[in-house]
C-alpha cells in the first residue's frame, strides 16, 4: 500500500464490482483506532460499487491473527482480503514480533491465494500517530487499504479479458 493517497482516477483499469466477494479482517486490539479504518475501508467499497451483502467482515484478536483470518476468508471464496489492524510501540520488543508475523503472514497468505490480500495495519510509536492515520491528518489507512483491493481486482480483471 502506498504512502501517499491516490483516487479513483488515477486506476489504470477499471473495476468491475458486479458478483465481487470481498473480505475484511479486522483486528479488534486497538479497537477504538481498528473501527476508523473498518468504516473507512467500508465506505471505499460502496464508492466502488461493492454492495454490503458481499463484504464479510470477520474480526480477530490482534494484529497477529490477521494472516490467519485472511486465510479463512478465501476459503470463503473472497476475490480479495482487506486486513485491518493497529500496532502501537511499547516498551518491548512485542511490537517488532507482532508488526514483522503480521506482514509476512499477510504476503504469504496472498501469494499462496493468488490473490489481493491488503495489509492494511498501522504501525506507529504513538497513539497520536494511530489517530492521524485513522481518519487524521493523514488520511485514513483503512480507506486507501480499500482503494488497494480494488486497484489490484481491477487489474486481475484487465488480465482475464
Amino acid at each position: 500500500m502506498a504512502t501517499a493517497s491516490f483516487s479513483q482516477g488515477q486506476f489504470p483499469y477499471i473495476l468491475h464490482p458486479e458478483n465481487l466477494k470481498i473480505g475484511v479482517v479486522v483486528a479488534d486490539w486497538n479497537k477504538h483506532i481498528t473501527e476508523k479504518l473498518l468504516i473507512g475501508a467500508i465506505k471505499i467499497l460502496h464508492e466502488r460499487g461493492i454492495q454490503q451483502q458481499n463484504i464479510e467482515i470477520l474480526r480477530v484478536p490482534g494484529s497477529f491473527e490477521l494472516p490467519h483470518g485472511a486465510q479463512m476468508l478465501f476459503n470463503e471464496n473472497c476475490d480479495a482480503v482487506i486486513c485491518l489492524g493497529c500496532v502501537i510501540q511499547g516498551d518491548t520488543p512485542h511490537f517488532d514480533f507482532v508488526c514483522q508475523a503480521a506482514a509476512d503472514g499477510i504476503l504469504q497468505v496472498g501469494l499462496t491465494a493468488e490473490k489481493p490480500c491488503v495489509f492494511g495495519v498501522i504501525t506507529t510509536l504513538t497513539e497520536e500517530q494511530a489517530q492521524e492515520r485513522a481518519g487524521g491528518k493523514h488520511g485514513n489507512k483503512g480507506a486507501e487499504a480499500a482503494l488497494t483491493a480494488c486497484w489490484m481486482i481491477s487489474a486481475r480483471q484487465h488480465l482475464n479479458q
